[in-house]
């Protein structure tokens, strides 16, 4: 592998870190960004999930990492199977100081793990041992968490079960969603990664053990986590809208229609209604019973083959409930 210098102060030069980066989405691409724009770091390769189908036209789009990688001019690699690939064997061949990974989408081989000189670590959207796997984001404002955060970590053939490098906490606002808080968590991360990998390199960290007594697992969501349960309580009902918003976005049926429900807020009021009957109905207000009684209000939905609305353009269209109807009814 060529080496790359750059020059500090009296002329002297010293070699640059070099980093196999490995991410997929939004969350990962102010990580690289930043890794790109400082001249300590040179990033020799990209790994990043294949471009994928969107739209009606099913045209394919690069992951964000990919778009700033190649704007970059940097080698990018998209095994759909990292195992066994002959990307896994570039990488390898590369013998790189760091591999860093934030959000890749795939397990490691132990093997690739190895061929870091000075280590694999990662960029995890939690507060470790706490929400270890794929949606760390989306559980915290799920569980209704008061604060979250970012762990570096050494990677490990198990998932997430690396010793700690560096923690940063983060306070879940009420407003928080789970797409406010990937953006925040992304720079966070970004930021701690620049601070913690120079004290890497000196040696000047001390890794600490996760705990296993208090290790918690976040799976990916599935289609049936998506579904909107009116019978429970309101600030569990609120949560999951938070939770699942922008993605994959929580539902509901309303009146016989698939309904997604992307903003809504709580009520300081208590009815006796059953879960689901409108409370109120207004010009610009739709709230609907929970299972403990309190209200909640709808503030943007989307009805199924119609675009995201507003709650008032929503009800200037759909006029046939009423208060006390139970539009949302459960066997």
């Amino acid at each position: 592998m060529k080496r790359c210098y750059h020059t500090y102060d009296k002329g002297v030069k010293k070699a640059m870190t070099s980093i196999v980066f490995m991410g997929t989405p939004d969350f990962s691409a102010p990580i690289l960004q930043s890794l790109i724009d400082n001249p300590a770091y040179d990033v020799v390769a990209v790994l990043t999930q294949p471009d994928r189908p969107v739209g009606r036209k099913h045209t394919l789009k690069p992951t964000p990492v990919k778009e700033v990688a190649v704007k970059a001019n940097i080698p990018v690699l998209q095994p759909n199977k990292l195992s066994g690939s002959d990307e896994m064997k570039q990488i390898i061949s590369l013998a790189p100081d760091f591999i860093i990974t934030a959000a890749y989408g795939q397990f490691l081989p132990t093997k690739l793990l190895a061929a870091a000189k000075m280590g694999a670590i990662n960029v995890h959207a939690s507060l470790l041992p706490k929400y270890r796997g794929g949606a760390p984001i989306h559980y915290a404002v799920l569980n209704g968490d008061e604060k979250t955060g970012v762990t570096i970590m050494y990677m490990v053939k198990e998932m997430d079960a690396g010793d700690i490098i560096a923690q940063k906490e983060l306070p879940i606002l009420s407003e928080d969603n789970t797409g406010t808080l990937f953006d925040k968590l992304s720079l966070l991360g970004r930021d701690l990664l620049l601070s913690t990998l120079p004290k890497l390199i000196s040696g000047d960290i001390t890794p600490i053990p996760q705990n296993i007594d208090q290790v918690s697992f976040s799976p990916n969501i599935q289609p049936n986590e998506e579904v909107l349960d009116f019978t429970q309580p309101a600030q569990v009902v609120h949560n999951h809208v938070r939770g699942l918003f922008p993605f994959p976005i929580a539902h509901t049926t309303i009146k016989g229609t698939r309904t997604k429900i992307q903003k809504t807020h709580l009520v300081d009021e208590k009815t006796d209604a059953l879960p689901g009957t409108v409370v109120k109905k207004g010009k610009h207000e739709l709230w609907l019973a929970t299972g403990d009684g309190q209200v909640i209000a709808i503030d943007e939905l989307q009805p199924a083959g119609k675009p995201k609305m507003t709650i008032t353009d929503y009800l200037n269209g759909h006029a046939n409930f009423a208060e006390g109807d139970q539009v949302i009814t459960y066997d």
